[in-house]
């Protein structure tokens, strides 16, 4: 799958989880999720881009927050 619909999906996560007024179970949610709904390889390649960019580029900062907080889940 392309990393850029990878990360609007992800964006489209955590716009809905952004809504939650407290700030630890929003990003737990968005990490649960993309653990319980994307499949292994999608979790990985959203990970490597990660890594390759270095500052989760395209990701609304509480997805990258809360991917950085649960690598080892989603990995």
């Amino acid at each position: 799958m392309h990393v850029d619909a990878l990360i609007r999906m992800a964006n489209q996560i955590g716009g809905f989880f952004e809504a939650m007024p407290d700030r630890e179970e929003a990003i737990e949610g968005i990490a649960t999720h993309i653990k319980k709904f994307w499949e292994p390889r999608m979790r990985r390649e959203l990970i490597a881009h990660i890594d390759a960019a270095g500052d989760g580029s395209g990701l609304r900062p509480l997805v990258a927050e809360a991917i950085g907080r649960h690598r080892g889940l989603l990995a």
